[in-house]
Protein backbone atom coordinates (compact mmCIF):
# COMPACT_ATOMS: atom_id res chain seq x y z
CA UNK A 1 0.00 0.00 0.00
CA UNK A 2 1.64 3.30 -0.97
CA UNK A 3 -0.44 5.24 1.60
CA UNK A 4 -2.39 4.51 4.61
CA UNK A 5 -4.98 6.35 6.93
CA UNK A 6 -5.87 5.45 10.60
CA UNK A 7 -9.37 7.36 11.24
CA UNK A 8 -12.99 7.12 12.94
CA UNK A 9 -14.95 6.59 10.36
CA UNK A 10 -14.31 5.48 6.31
CA UNK A 11 -16.86 6.36 4.05
CA UNK A 12 -17.49 5.01 0.46
CA UNK A 13 -19.35 7.17 -1.78
CA UNK A 14 -18.98 10.81 -2.25
CA UNK A 15 -22.85 12.24 -3.40
CA UNK A 16 -24.48 14.43 -1.47
CA UNK A 17 -24.68 11.67 1.47
CA UNK A 18 -21.66 10.60 1.96
CA UNK A 19 -20.21 14.25 2.55
CA UNK A 20 -22.77 16.03 4.36
CA UNK A 21 -21.95 12.62 6.64
CA UNK A 22 -18.08 13.82 6.25
CA UNK A 23 -19.09 17.34 7.07
CA UNK A 24 -21.56 16.80 10.26
CA UNK A 25 -19.32 14.51 11.76
CA UNK A 26 -15.62 16.10 11.30
CA UNK A 27 -17.60 19.35 12.69
CA UNK A 28 -18.10 17.42 15.81
CA UNK A 29 -14.57 16.43 15.73
CA UNK A 30 -14.84 12.98 14.60
CA UNK A 31 -11.62 11.80 12.61
CA UNK A 32 -13.23 11.28 8.66
CA UNK A 33 -12.02 10.00 5.52
CA UNK A 34 -14.16 9.36 2.54
CA UNK A 35 -13.48 7.55 -0.68
CA UNK A 36 -14.81 7.83 -4.04
CA UNK A 37 -13.97 6.01 -7.30
CA UNK A 38 -14.71 9.11 -9.56
CA UNK A 39 -15.14 12.64 -8.45
CA UNK A 40 -16.95 13.95 -5.97
CA UNK A 41 -20.53 15.16 -6.53
CA UNK A 42 -20.04 13.83 -9.84
CA UNK A 43 -22.48 10.56 -9.63
CA UNK A 44 -26.30 10.71 -9.31
CA UNK A 45 -25.83 13.66 -6.57
CA UNK A 46 -24.41 15.88 -9.63
CA UNK A 47 -26.67 14.71 -12.71
CA UNK A 48 -29.88 14.89 -11.22
CA UNK A 49 -32.63 17.00 -12.26
CA UNK A 50 -32.05 19.93 -8.82
CA UNK A 51 -35.16 19.62 -7.84
CA UNK A 52 -35.94 20.74 -3.73
CA UNK A 53 -39.41 19.24 -3.23
CA UNK A 54 -41.58 17.46 -1.03
CA UNK A 55 -44.56 18.07 -3.45
CA UNK A 56 -45.17 14.70 -3.95
CA UNK A 57 -42.25 12.40 -1.91
CA UNK A 58 -43.46 9.34 -0.26
CA UNK A 59 -45.59 10.20 2.72
CA UNK A 60 -42.60 8.13 4.73
CA UNK A 61 -40.06 10.24 3.41
CA UNK A 62 -41.71 14.29 4.54
CA UNK A 63 -40.33 14.41 8.00
CA UNK A 64 -36.47 13.98 6.75
CA UNK A 65 -37.52 16.20 3.86
CA UNK A 66 -38.76 18.72 5.87
CA UNK A 67 -35.64 18.52 8.11
CA UNK A 68 -33.46 19.28 5.22
CA UNK A 69 -34.86 22.45 4.01
CA UNK A 70 -35.61 23.84 7.74
CA UNK A 71 -32.34 23.02 8.87
CA UNK A 72 -29.85 22.96 5.46
CA UNK A 73 -31.48 24.10 2.61
CA UNK A 74 -32.77 27.80 3.21
CA UNK A 75 -29.37 27.85 5.46
CA UNK A 76 -26.94 26.31 2.44
CA UNK A 77 -24.41 29.81 2.52
CA UNK A 78 -24.20 29.91 5.86
CA UNK A 79 -23.36 25.86 6.10
CA UNK A 80 -21.08 25.62 3.01
CA UNK A 81 -20.43 28.80 2.24
CA UNK A 82 -22.17 28.74 -1.02
CA UNK A 83 -25.94 29.30 -2.31
CA UNK A 84 -25.74 26.74 -4.91
CA UNK A 85 -28.16 28.80 -6.97
CA UNK A 86 -30.90 27.56 -4.13
CA UNK A 87 -34.51 29.50 -4.86
CA UNK A 88 -37.53 28.46 -3.05
CA UNK A 89 -39.93 29.15 -6.51
CA UNK A 90 -42.65 26.81 -5.37
CA UNK A 91 -43.80 23.18 -6.96
CA UNK A 92 -46.52 22.35 -9.43
CA UNK A 93 -47.33 18.59 -9.95
CA UNK A 94 -50.29 19.10 -12.44
CA UNK A 95 -52.64 16.39 -13.29
CA UNK A 96 -54.25 15.88 -16.92
CA UNK A 97 -57.46 13.76 -15.83
CA UNK A 98 -60.10 13.29 -13.67
CA UNK A 99 -58.51 10.34 -12.14
CA UNK A 100 -54.94 12.96 -11.67
CA UNK A 101 -57.40 15.03 -9.57
CA UNK A 102 -58.38 12.31 -7.50
CA UNK A 103 -55.04 11.15 -6.69
CA UNK A 104 -53.87 15.02 -6.18
CA UNK A 105 -56.72 15.29 -3.60
CA UNK A 106 -56.21 12.29 -2.07
CA UNK A 107 -52.05 13.17 -1.64
CA UNK A 108 -52.74 16.78 -0.54
CA UNK A 109 -54.88 15.26 2.69
CA UNK A 110 -52.31 12.28 4.01
CA UNK A 111 -49.73 15.03 3.13
CA UNK A 112 -51.26 17.67 5.45
CA UNK A 113 -50.93 14.87 8.48
CA UNK A 114 -47.55 15.16 8.09
CA UNK A 115 -47.08 18.73 8.15
CA UNK A 116 -47.11 19.67 4.45
CA UNK A 117 -49.96 22.06 3.19
CA UNK A 118 -50.61 21.82 -0.21
CA UNK A 119 -53.20 23.43 -2.28
CA UNK A 120 -55.03 22.29 -5.20
CA UNK A 121 -55.74 24.84 -8.21
CA UNK A 122 -58.45 23.94 -10.44
CA UNK A 123 -58.49 24.58 -14.35
CA UNK A 124 -59.25 28.05 -14.19
CA UNK A 125 -56.73 28.52 -11.25
CA UNK A 126 -54.46 27.47 -13.61
CA UNK A 127 -55.21 29.55 -16.32
CA UNK A 128 -54.70 33.07 -14.11
CA UNK A 129 -51.66 32.10 -12.45
CA UNK A 130 -50.15 30.11 -15.21
CA UNK A 131 -50.71 31.65 -18.27
CA UNK A 132 -48.08 29.16 -19.53
CA UNK A 133 -50.14 26.11 -19.48
CA UNK A 134 -51.67 24.53 -21.74
CA UNK A 135 -54.85 22.19 -22.49
CA UNK A 136 -53.31 19.19 -20.69
CA UNK A 137 -53.31 21.44 -17.42
CA UNK A 138 -56.72 20.19 -15.78
CA UNK A 139 -55.42 20.88 -12.12
CA UNK A 140 -52.36 21.01 -10.49
CA UNK A 141 -51.58 21.06 -6.56
CA UNK A 142 -49.31 23.53 -5.37
CA UNK A 143 -46.28 23.71 -2.78
CA UNK A 144 -44.71 27.39 -2.19
CA UNK A 145 -42.29 25.95 0.00
CA UNK A 146 -40.43 23.35 -2.46
CA UNK A 147 -37.55 24.72 -4.89
CA UNK A 148 -34.66 24.01 -7.14
CA UNK A 149 -30.56 24.25 -6.78
CA UNK A 150 -27.50 23.22 -9.11
CA UNK A 151 -27.00 20.13 -8.80
CA UNK A 152 -23.28 20.11 -10.08
CA UNK A 153 -22.75 23.11 -7.36
CA UNK A 154 -23.92 21.25 -4.14
CA UNK A 155 -21.98 18.04 -4.13
CA UNK A 156 -18.76 19.99 -4.32
CA UNK A 157 -19.47 22.79 -2.49
CA UNK A 158 -20.45 20.39 0.69
CA UNK A 159 -16.84 18.64 -0.02
CA UNK A 160 -15.24 21.77 -0.08
CA UNK A 161 -16.58 22.56 3.10
CA UNK A 162 -15.66 18.99 4.86
CA UNK A 163 -12.22 19.36 3.25
CA UNK A 164 -12.15 22.93 5.12
CA UNK A 165 -12.78 20.58 7.94
CA UNK A 166 -9.94 18.29 8.10
CA UNK A 167 -11.89 15.53 5.98
CA UNK A 168 -9.38 13.00 4.18
CA UNK A 169 -11.15 13.06 0.81
CA UNK A 170 -9.93 10.49 -1.94
CA UNK A 171 -11.05 10.83 -5.53
CA UNK A 172 -10.39 8.21 -8.15
CA UNK A 173 -10.15 5.69 -5.25
CA UNK A 174 -12.31 2.48 -5.95
CA UNK A 175 -12.96 0.11 -3.20
CA UNK A 176 -11.62 -3.14 -4.21
CA UNK A 177 -11.54 -4.88 -0.89
CA UNK A 178 -13.05 -4.47 2.93
CA UNK A 179 -12.38 -6.76 5.96
CA UNK A 180 -14.36 -6.16 9.16
CA UNK A 181 -12.72 -7.71 12.39
CA UNK A 182 -13.62 -6.92 16.07
CA UNK A 183 -11.35 -3.83 15.71
CA UNK A 184 -13.11 -2.42 12.58
CA UNK A 185 -12.99 -1.97 9.24
CA UNK A 186 -10.05 -2.17 6.83
CA UNK A 187 -10.41 -0.57 3.27
CA UNK A 188 -8.34 -1.35 0.23
CA UNK A 189 -7.97 0.66 -3.03
CA UNK A 190 -7.20 0.19 -6.71
CA UNK A 191 -4.91 2.98 -6.28
CA UNK A 192 -2.60 1.63 -3.06
CA UNK A 193 -4.34 3.46 0.04
CA UNK A 194 -5.27 1.34 2.59
CA UNK A 195 -7.94 2.68 5.47
CA UNK A 196 -8.62 1.28 8.79
CA UNK A 197 -11.68 2.98 10.82
CA UNK A 198 -13.70 1.77 13.86
CA UNK A 199 -16.93 2.60 11.46
CA UNK A 200 -17.70 2.73 7.90
CA UNK A 201 -20.60 4.60 6.07
CA UNK A 202 -21.90 2.45 2.96
CA UNK A 203 -22.75 5.85 0.79
CA UNK A 204 -22.13 3.91 -2.77
CA UNK A 205 -24.90 4.99 -4.89
CA UNK A 206 -25.91 2.32 -6.94
CA UNK A 207 -23.63 0.29 -6.04
CA UNK A 208 -24.55 0.49 -2.15
CA UNK A 209 -26.29 -3.26 -2.53
CA UNK A 210 -22.91 -4.34 -4.01
CA UNK A 211 -21.27 -3.39 -0.12
CA UNK A 212 -24.10 -4.34 1.45
CA UNK A 213 -24.22 -7.96 0.29
CA UNK A 214 -20.49 -8.19 1.02
CA UNK A 215 -21.94 -8.15 5.38
CA UNK A 216 -24.24 -10.93 4.04
CA UNK A 217 -27.21 -7.66 3.31
CA UNK A 218 -28.81 -8.70 0.49
CA UNK A 219 -30.96 -5.54 -1.26
CA UNK A 220 -32.71 -5.67 -5.08
CA UNK A 221 -31.37 -2.61 -6.25
CA UNK A 222 -32.29 -1.76 -10.12
CA UNK A 223 -30.33 0.98 -11.78
CA UNK A 224 -31.98 3.29 -13.27
CA UNK A 225 -30.70 6.24 -15.64
CA UNK A 226 -33.10 9.27 -15.35
CA UNK A 227 -32.18 11.36 -18.92
CA UNK A 228 -32.40 15.13 -18.75
CA UNK A 229 -31.99 17.89 -21.51
CA UNK A 230 -31.76 21.18 -21.02
CA UNK A 231 -32.69 23.64 -23.94
CA UNK A 232 -31.08 27.16 -25.32
CA UNK A 233 -32.19 30.81 -22.87
CA UNK A 234 -36.12 31.25 -23.94
CA UNK A 235 -37.77 34.25 -21.93
CA UNK A 236 -37.96 33.55 -17.73
CA UNK A 237 -42.31 32.70 -17.16
CA UNK A 238 -42.00 29.42 -15.85
CA UNK A 239 -40.97 30.07 -11.78
CA UNK A 240 -41.96 26.89 -9.98
CA UNK A 241 -40.58 23.48 -10.77
CA UNK A 242 -43.40 21.34 -12.53
CA UNK A 243 -44.27 17.58 -12.08
CA UNK A 244 -46.81 15.38 -13.71
CA UNK A 245 -48.58 12.57 -12.25
CA UNK A 246 -47.04 9.67 -13.53
CA UNK A 247 -44.09 11.28 -13.22
CA UNK A 248 -43.09 11.03 -17.07
CA UNK A 249 -41.55 14.33 -16.70
CA UNK A 250 -40.20 17.07 -14.68
CA UNK A 251 -39.28 20.57 -15.84
CA UNK A 252 -37.91 23.61 -13.97
CA UNK A 253 -36.58 26.82 -15.59
CA UNK A 254 -33.67 28.83 -14.27
CA UNK A 255 -33.45 32.82 -14.33
CA UNK A 256 -31.30 32.47 -17.31
CA UNK A 257 -34.06 31.18 -19.40
CA UNK A 258 -32.53 27.66 -20.00
CA UNK A 259 -34.97 25.13 -19.08
CA UNK A 260 -33.80 21.86 -17.49
CA UNK A 261 -36.24 19.03 -18.17
CA UNK A 262 -36.21 15.52 -16.69
CA UNK A 263 -37.38 12.20 -16.83
CA UNK A 264 -37.28 8.90 -14.66
CA UNK A 265 -35.09 6.84 -16.63
CA UNK A 266 -34.85 5.49 -20.22
CA UNK A 267 -31.02 5.65 -20.71
CA UNK A 268 -28.62 2.92 -21.08
CA UNK A 269 -27.11 1.50 -18.23
CA UNK A 270 -23.35 0.04 -17.69
CA UNK A 271 -23.12 -0.26 -13.76
CA UNK A 272 -19.81 -2.23 -14.41
CA UNK A 273 -18.24 0.38 -16.38
CA UNK A 274 -19.56 3.40 -14.70
CA UNK A 275 -21.17 4.60 -17.66
CA UNK A 276 -24.96 5.19 -18.81
CA UNK A 277 -26.18 6.44 -22.57
CA UNK A 278 -29.15 8.74 -23.24
CA UNK A 279 -31.77 6.78 -26.01
CA UNK A 280 -32.75 9.96 -27.97
CA UNK A 281 -36.23 8.15 -28.83
CA UNK A 282 -37.26 8.47 -25.20
CA UNK A 283 -35.75 12.14 -24.91
CA UNK A 284 -38.03 12.65 -28.20
CA UNK A 285 -40.71 11.04 -26.15
CA UNK A 286 -40.23 13.22 -23.27
CA UNK A 287 -40.46 16.21 -25.16
CA UNK A 288 -43.64 15.70 -27.22
CA UNK A 289 -45.37 15.17 -23.38
CA UNK A 290 -43.75 18.51 -22.20
CA UNK A 291 -45.02 20.26 -25.43
CA UNK A 292 -48.40 18.73 -24.31
CA UNK A 293 -48.74 20.30 -21.26
CA UNK A 294 -46.59 23.60 -21.56
CA UNK A 295 -47.14 24.48 -25.29
CA UNK A 296 -44.18 27.33 -25.36
CA UNK A 297 -40.99 24.79 -25.55
CA UNK A 298 -41.95 23.86 -28.70
CA UNK A 299 -40.13 26.55 -29.64
CA UNK A 300 -36.78 25.67 -27.69
CA UNK A 301 -34.25 24.64 -29.05
CA UNK A 302 -32.20 22.17 -26.90
CA UNK A 303 -28.22 22.13 -26.59
CA UNK A 304 -27.55 19.42 -24.00
CA UNK A 305 -28.64 15.91 -23.13
CA UNK A 306 -27.22 13.56 -20.55
CA UNK A 307 -27.75 11.03 -18.23
CA UNK A 308 -26.44 9.06 -15.26
CA UNK A 309 -27.24 5.90 -12.68
CA UNK A 310 -29.18 5.87 -9.83
CA UNK A 311 -29.85 2.97 -7.86
CA UNK A 312 -33.84 2.34 -6.72
CA UNK A 313 -35.05 -0.03 -4.31
CA UNK A 314 -38.40 -2.00 -5.06
CA UNK A 315 -40.21 0.13 -2.71
CA UNK A 316 -38.87 3.38 -4.11
CA UNK A 317 -37.75 4.34 -0.24
CA UNK A 318 -33.60 4.58 0.23
CA UNK A 319 -31.96 2.68 2.81
CA UNK A 320 -30.78 4.84 5.78
CA UNK A 321 -29.77 3.87 8.85
CA UNK A 322 -27.37 0.66 10.73
CA UNK A 323 -26.41 -2.16 9.12
CA UNK A 324 -28.80 -5.55 10.14
CA UNK A 325 -25.75 -7.98 10.98
CA UNK A 326 -22.36 -5.92 11.40
CA UNK A 327 -22.20 -3.46 14.05
CA UNK A 328 -20.21 -0.05 12.78
CA UNK A 329 -21.73 -0.40 9.46
CA UNK A 330 -24.53 2.21 8.04
CA UNK A 331 -25.96 2.39 5.01
CA UNK A 332 -27.38 5.43 3.00
CA UNK A 333 -28.04 4.23 -0.85
CA UNK A 334 -31.06 3.49 -3.01
CA UNK A 335 -32.66 6.85 -2.65
CA UNK A 336 -34.12 6.00 -6.09
CA UNK A 337 -34.05 9.38 -7.48
CA UNK A 338 -35.56 11.33 -4.50
CA UNK A 339 -32.08 12.01 -3.09
CA UNK A 340 -30.94 15.36 -3.73
CA UNK A 341 -33.51 17.27 -1.77
CA UNK A 342 -33.04 14.37 1.03
CA UNK A 343 -29.24 14.74 1.30
CA UNK A 344 -28.02 17.33 3.64
CA UNK A 345 -30.44 15.61 6.46
CA UNK A 346 -29.21 12.26 5.16
CA UNK A 347 -25.85 13.41 6.42
CA UNK A 348 -26.86 14.27 9.33
CA UNK A 349 -28.60 11.19 10.24
CA UNK A 350 -25.75 9.55 9.36
CA UNK A 351 -23.64 11.44 11.74
CA UNK A 352 -25.79 11.11 14.51
CA UNK A 353 -26.00 7.28 14.17
CA UNK A 354 -22.49 7.31 14.39
CA UNK A 355 -21.80 9.11 17.22
CA UNK A 356 -25.06 9.04 19.29
CA UNK A 357 -26.15 5.90 18.40
CA UNK A 358 -29.70 6.83 17.18
CA UNK A 359 -31.23 9.67 15.42
CA UNK A 360 -33.05 12.52 15.94
CA UNK A 361 -35.19 11.85 13.15
CA UNK A 362 -37.46 9.14 12.42
CA UNK A 363 -36.05 6.30 10.40
CA UNK A 364 -37.57 2.90 10.73
CA UNK A 365 -39.28 3.11 7.39
CA UNK A 366 -35.82 3.36 5.68
CA UNK A 367 -34.02 -0.24 7.49
CA UNK A 368 -32.54 -2.30 5.40
CA UNK A 369 -33.80 -4.91 7.67
CA UNK A 370 -37.04 -4.38 5.51
CA UNK A 371 -35.44 -6.56 2.88
CA UNK A 372 -34.31 -9.82 4.56
CA UNK A 373 -35.22 -13.34 4.06
CA UNK A 374 -36.22 -15.20 7.07
CA UNK A 375 -33.72 -17.46 6.81
CA UNK A 376 -31.11 -14.96 6.82
CA UNK A 377 -28.89 -14.89 9.80
CA UNK A 378 -27.89 -11.68 11.88
CA UNK A 379 -24.45 -12.42 12.63
CA UNK A 380 -21.40 -10.27 11.24
CA UNK A 381 -18.22 -12.02 10.32
CA UNK A 382 -15.31 -10.63 8.76
CA UNK A 383 -15.19 -10.79 4.59
CA UNK A 384 -13.14 -10.14 2.13
CA UNK A 385 -14.40 -8.87 -1.27
CA UNK A 386 -11.85 -8.06 -4.13
CA UNK A 387 -12.58 -6.38 -7.17
CA UNK A 388 -15.98 -5.23 -6.04
CA UNK A 389 -16.45 -1.37 -7.16
CA UNK A 390 -17.65 1.26 -5.01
Amino acid sequence: MSERIDTEVAIIGGGLGGCSAALHLSRRGVPVALLDKGAVGAGASGVNFGGVRRNGRHLEELPLAERSLVDYWRKLESWIGSDCEYAETGHLKFGRDEKDAAELEAYAEQALAHGLKLEILSRNALEERCPWVGEDGHVASWSPTDGQANPRLVGPAIARAARAEGVEIREQSEVTAIVQDGHGFELETENGILVRAKALINAAGAWGAKIAAMFGEEVILETVTPQMVVTEPMPYVIEPVTGVCGGSFYLRQIPRGNIIIGNGGGGVAELDASRAYVVPERTLETLRDVVRLIPRVADAHVIRVWTGLEGATPDHTPVLGPSRTTPGLFHSFGYSGHGFQLGPAAGAVLAELVRDGKSKSEIGAFGIERFAKPEEGSGGTARRAPNRRS
